[in-house]
């Protein structure tokens, strides 16, 4: 009998399930790459709304009146034009804020693949409409700020959905490195936002929003054809149970130590009885951690976001770059933050310290932003070097949180089975996180004109309080090593 090719014997080793799981993770990580995609290009264009006119060569037919603000977009040719892309991010992030809390429950009553297309394709229809205010010649505020309201509101389906699906399909085993390198697709997004949007900042910025608009209204109809909510909707297993001889009786054929692919699918044991009944606000709150880890992200987001939203523009004032190189350039925070994602899953699930490793990236980051704003752009390599770090210590633990703390706390053994809270929690904490995101952005554009050195004292000042946040569950961790806990894992109450 001939042996098989080296590539088919490859193939055939997974089983079904792994095929399927590897499939839905492909498919949630576009997914979601495509929603940060379409949040990006906003951070780009600001350089391009306003600029410095009397450097630019204007139209030898055009009658100038004034030379500073010639080429620059009405409303934000004004004084208060950072005011105003703070405003305008603002619009975003709240309506983001607020319609998460309510996303995760819609999330856990509605089919996931119809939330999630709907959401999805009605995303690339505002993210349209804010491009087309290029070639419609509309210069109102109150447009652009209803267009990014609307626009928040259904980016709000995303988080909580594709968490959801990935926490049906997958247990907890090494679920800190596997989402962590799941979760690159945020700065993977930010990363083909940034460089789809360069290309047409400075010629039609309009495209900057058509283009990336018109790509996740396109995955939106892929997920209305390909997903798939649950294993047994197509005849798979459940995430595997194996029982530990550390845990206590009553926690036995909890999901603690399921393995995230499996080849052998004949050793699966019964699952634990579903509830039908999703869980409920206040009873998401009580799971031990979700507070702290909510308050965390607010702090930790705000940093992040703060970044994703003004990072580019630092650049150019800055480091006086044209609005192409300057998003060029911001594109190597997130290519740090894949890293730090990475990383914190790794570390945390061999250290079995989710907060402890939240809280150890936090503390390296204070300095490290301090030093990026002083000697960051003291040459392309120190730039270089400082995004790439920051990136890293920044977006490590928001990572961790969104993913792997988040499933964790949806799936913890107090709720005795009832899968349908992760969408709750998820939402919960990213809703949390969210108000962060929308404070950061918009206290950025009110501190900037006193001088971007108060911007960084600021971000430094919100790392600190994520960082004490999480000082009671790192002590809990820590004594848990020393021997004082029974050996559980992480964050859980014992």
């Amino acid at each position: 009998m001939r042996s098989l090719a080296p590539g088919i014997k490859l193939i055939t080793s997974f089983s079904r399930d792994s095929w399927y799981r590897f499939f839905i993770l492909i498919l949630t990580f576009v997914f979601y790459t495509t929603y940060h995609l379409s949040r990006k290009p906003i951070s780009i264009i600001k350089s391009q709304l306003h600029r410095n006119c009397s450097n630019v060569i204007h139209p030898a037919d055009l009658n100038i009146t004034d030379n500073d603000t010639w080429c620059d977009w009405a409303p934000f040719d004004q004084n208060n034009y950072q005011n105003l892309f703070g405003v305008l991010d603002n619009c975003f992030l709240v309506a983001y804020a607020i319609g998460m809390f309510f996303s995760g429950m819609f999330g856990e009553r509605l089919p996931l693949r119809y939330y999630l297309s709907s959401g999805m394709i009605l995303s690339g229809l505002f993210t349209v409409l804010f491009g087309l205010g290029f070639y419609w010649q509309i210069h109102s505020l109150w447009y652009y700020c209803l267009v990014q309201a609307l626009n928040g509101l259904v980016q709000t389906t995303g988080w909580p959905a594709v968490v959801a699906c990935v926490g049906n399909w997958f247990g907890k085993g090494k679920r800190g490195f596997i989402m962590g390198i799941w979760n690159s697709h945020t700065s993977v997004g930010n990363i083909l936002g940034s460089l789809i949007a360069g290309v047409y900042v400075s010629s039609a910025w309009g495209l900057s929003f058509i283009v990336p608009g018109i790509i996740i209204a396109s995955a939106g109809v892929i997920c209305f054809l390909f997903l798939v909510e649950k294993p047994e909707d197509v005849n798979c297993t459940l995430p595997q149970h194996h029982e530990s001889v550390e845990q206590e009786p009553l926690l036995r054929n909890s999901s603690s130590n399921e393995e995230i692919f499996s080849t052998n699918t004949s050793t699966a044991v019964e699952p634990v009885e579903d509830h039908t009944e999703a869980i409920s606000f206040c009873g998401a709150l009580r799971i031990p951690g979700v507070v702290e880890f909510s308050l965390c992200l607010l702090f930790a987001k705000l940093v992040s976001y703060t970044f994703l939203y003004w990072l580019p523009l630092y650049i150019a004032n800055v480091a006086h770059f044209d609005p192409k190189k300057a998003g060029d350039l911001s594109t190597l925070f997130d290519v740090g933050g894949i890293v730090g994602g990475i990383l914190a899953g790794l570390i945390s699930d061999y250290s079995g310290g989710r907060a402890t490793t939240c809280c150890a990236m936090l503390i390296i980051a204070a300095p490290m932003l301090f030093l990026y704003n002083k000697i960051g752009q003291n040459g392309l390599p120190t730039t270089i070097g400082m995004l790439l770090w920051c990136g890293a210590l920044v977006n490590g633990p928001y990572a961790l949180i969104t993913t792997a703390v988040s499933a964790d706390l949806g799936t913890h053994e107090c709720l005795r089975g009832n899968s349908r809270a992760l969408s709750t929690v998820t939402a919960i904490i990213d809703g949390t996180g969210s108000i962060g995101a929308a404070v950061g952005p918009l206290l950025a554009g009110l501190i900037s004109p006193t001088g971007w050195n108060n911007v960084f004292y600021m971000l430094i000042s919100a790392d600190v309080l994520a960082c004490l946040l999480l000082s009671r569950l790192v002590y809990k961790e820590v004594r848990g090593w020393c021997g004082y806990t029974t050996r559980q894992r992480g964050f859980k109450e014992i």
